[in-house]
């Protein structure tokens, strides 16, 4: 409570001081922020959502653009087709493009990029889509033929994902720290620990459709921060600012435009399976039957939030909602702890990594867990600890519990990785995974996505929370920048000044 109030009557404070000129005189220059600073610049080398919110459309492109709608249009490809049971895909590539380095974009970059991304060394984020390419052929300059083991309707869509980047070969190892790309804008300037600049490509082949020559990007973690940031008119945009408790106030300041946009992200409670007595699931199921998913979403995000049974969310294909499957039952809690001949109190650790949903609700859970004899340890870590002992695919997964919100959408395959942090490795779910990919007609597959849905609830694979709902705050005269987040990004080719 008194944080809440602190933030309120910092925010107010301000907004009764007297109002500073917002950085609108700048018309072709922008100041954004975010929460969280990438711990690189190659999006297809970690998992890291903050990579793709500052390079994906901006440095580097791919194939295909996924559009504020959730629709697909063309990209680096002109268009494509696709074989009758989709499983293979024909991609014609827009001519005269080159990388920032001078070299030429051609089929032959596309099928390093991929080939790359499914290697066994690959740290891909999505790594087990481009291993499920049979093959990937180049049959002249301007072709790509793109076989897949499965049937994948959604192709279109995940190659325009961050994972799907096309690199130019030689740049590729130094990416992290010195990108090139096809895209509108190049690393100005990385302060680290600060801010990131990027800086319009004059030889952009649409250079002239770019409004903004530079975008200034800070990093700032702190709530109250990040509403202090946009009263004072330091920072232009905030795209999903942690600012609901001054919601009001920007909304009522006719300086700001406030979003509230949908997402396909899923916040979760992670489970370690590979950890005793985490492996049993009746210990799984005490843990979801101890937390309360309203009172997550009203504590965490400020109730800006959809409650969620598995991993999916409203909007998807074939979802059905499995929230009643672990309903918040403490007492069933105590019970099926205790029918699992657990000693309570039963002490976990319980890593947090900095964004405010899972620090705000790391506290809560681990209130409500701790009524039931669990005593979750709170480990608070940086985001890069995180990556490393959570969530890298070849571990050391050191973590028991964990709160993370999952942003891509179409990422049931994950649960199906033998790697995956979580240790799931359930053989019926990945053959009904595979039954699902192995189905084009729509109304079965989205038949078996349901199946799916319920085997991750029945399970309690994770405690399931939300599905977060995101705020935005911008200069009013600011235009372009979505309100709705299929994927975690800020394309900066939209962006301009009124």
């Amino acid at each position: 409570m008194l944080r809440k109030l602190s933030i309120v009557a910092f925010a107010a404070a301000l907004v009764a001081a007297p109002l500073p000129v917002l950085a609108q005189s700048k018309k072709d220059s922008v100041v954004m922020a975010m929460a969280l600073e990438p711990p690189g610049l190659d999006p297809t080398n970690a998992a890291a959502a903050a990579i793709a919110e500052v390079t994906l459309y901006n440095i580097y492109e791919t194939l295909t653009k996924i559009n504020e709608d959730g629709s697909v249009s063309p990209l680096l490809a002109e268009s494509w087709t696709a074989s009758p049971d989709l499983k293979t895909y024909t991609f014609k590539l827009r001519k005269g493009v080159k990388f920032q380095n001078g070299e030429p974009f051609d089929s032959a970059a596309v099928k390093f990029s991929f080939e790359r991304n499914a290697a066994p060394t690959s740290t891909n984020k999505d790594k087990s889509l481009y291993q499920a390419f049979e093959k990937v052929e180049a049959p002249d300059a301007d072709t790509i033929v793109i076989t897949v083991k499965y049937s994948e309707p959604n192709l279109p869509f995940l190659l325009g994902q961050a994972g799907g980047s096309i690199v130019e070969p030689k740049s590729a190892p130094t990416n992290i720290t010195q990108p090139v790309g096809t895209g509108p804008y190049q690393l100005g300037a990385w302060a680290k620990g600060s801010s990131i600049t990027l800086t319009k490509w004059a030889d952009y082949r649409n250079a002239s459709a770019i409004k903004l020559s530079k975008v200034t990007i800070r990093f700032i973690s702190d709530p109250a921060a990040q509403v202090a940031a946009l009263l004072s008119g330091d920072v232009d945009a905030f795209p999903r600012v942690a600012a609901a408790r001054a919601l009001a106030q920007f909304k009522a300041d006719p300086r700001f435009t406030v979003l509230v946009g949908g997402s396909r992200a899923k916040t979760i409670v992670a489970i370690n399976h590979r950890k005793k007595p985490l492996d049993d699931v009746r210990v799984r199921r005490a843990i979801l039957a101890a937390i309360d998913r309203k009172a997550m979403i009203d504590g965490a995000v400020e109730g800006f939030g959809t409650p969620i049974g598995s991993f999916y969310v409203p909007g998807a294909l074939g979802y059905v909602d499995t929230t009643g499957v672990n309903p918040y039952d403490p007492e069933k809690a105590k019970k099926l702890l205790a029918e699992a001949g657990v000693t309570t109190p039963l002490e976990l650790s319980l890593k947090l990594p900095p964004p405010s949903y899972a620090r705000q609700g790391g506290e809560i859970a681990a209130a409500q867990l701790a009524k039931v004899g669990i005593i979750a340890k709170i480990e608070n870590v940086e985001w890069a600890q995180w990556l490393s002992q959570v969530f890298a695919g070849n571990g050391p997964h050191n973590f028991d519990l964990t709160i993370i919100s999952h942003v891509e959408p179409f990422d049931l395959v994950k649960i199906t990785e033998a790697d995956y942090y979580l240790g799931y490795n359930n053989e019926a779910f990945n053959a009904l995974y595979k039954q699902i990919v192995s189905t084009p007609e729509e109304a079965a597959r989205a038949k078996l996505l349901g199946d799916a849905q319920r085997m991750l609830a029945t399970d309690a694979v994770s405690a399931y929370l939300y599905q977060p709902q995101l705020i935005t705050i911008t200069a009013k005269k600011l235009k372009g920048v979505w309100k709705d987040v299929p994927q975690y990004e800020n394309d900066f080719s939209t962006w301009h000044w009124e």
